[in-house]
């Protein structure tokens, strides 16, 4: 099972940002786009794990004691650098709860044997991929100019900083990714509360 902890975003939240990458899309044909019912804020990336691990990981993750999390969607990036751009994506500014939680998961699961995250969190909502190779917002070898995301860039400049809403986390949850042709299809395997 392939396997990752996140926050869910509100449907308001969610629909402003759709109807953001329907007006945009265009600019970046070749981009894989996100699906918008698939939009999430990811915490950790576990990947492949057998079966039997899930229930350990539901105990470490049932441990933590998180606050609920105030956050605003805003503004867009790419990750690397805009210049070798292989992942667009949509601000996020919260307190210090979120990336507190974010290395508590870390921790609980280096616990189990998963491997620590090599780089500091940085929240954000990926809206498309392009230029290939991974996800991941620190730089690559294989990293590269290209020009999958240049003209979206160029009408983005030309527009004020989107502003989609602001949201309060009351929980997390483990998800099981299931690849198919059509992308990847996320399942909500538990959900972990938030204290107030």
């Amino acid at each position: 099972m392939r396997l990752f902890i996140a926050l869910d975003i509100d449907d308001e939240i969610r629909q402003r940002i759709a109807r953001f990458m329907e007006g945009v899309r265009e600019f970046a044909p070749e981009a894989r786009w996100v699906r918008a019912e698939s939009m999430h804020v990811t915490l950790k990336f576990i990947g492949a794990k057998p079966e039997e691990a899930v229930e350990k990981i539901k105990q470490a993750l049932s441990a933590i004691q998180g606050r609920v999390i105030d956050m605003s969607f805003r503004g867009y990036g790419f990750f690397p650098s805009p210049k070798a751009a292989r992942v667009f994506w949509v601000g996020i500014e919260a307190g210090s709860q979120l990336a507190a939680l974010a290395s508590s998961i870390d921790s609980a699961m280096v616990s189990l044997g998963i491997p620590q995250e090599e780089h500091a969190f940085s929240p954000h909502l990926t809206l498309a991929r392009g230029g290939g190779g991974s996800g991941s917002p620190g730089r690559q070898k294989s990293d590269h100019p290209n020009r999958s995301f240049q003209r979206l860039q160029e009408k983005l400049a030309a527009l004020s900083p989107p502003e989609f809403g602001t949201m309060t986390a009351r929980e997390f949850f483990l998800y099981q990714s299931q690849l198919s042709p059509k992308g990847s299809r996320y399942t909500k395997l538990q959900s972990f509360g938030l204290i107030l």
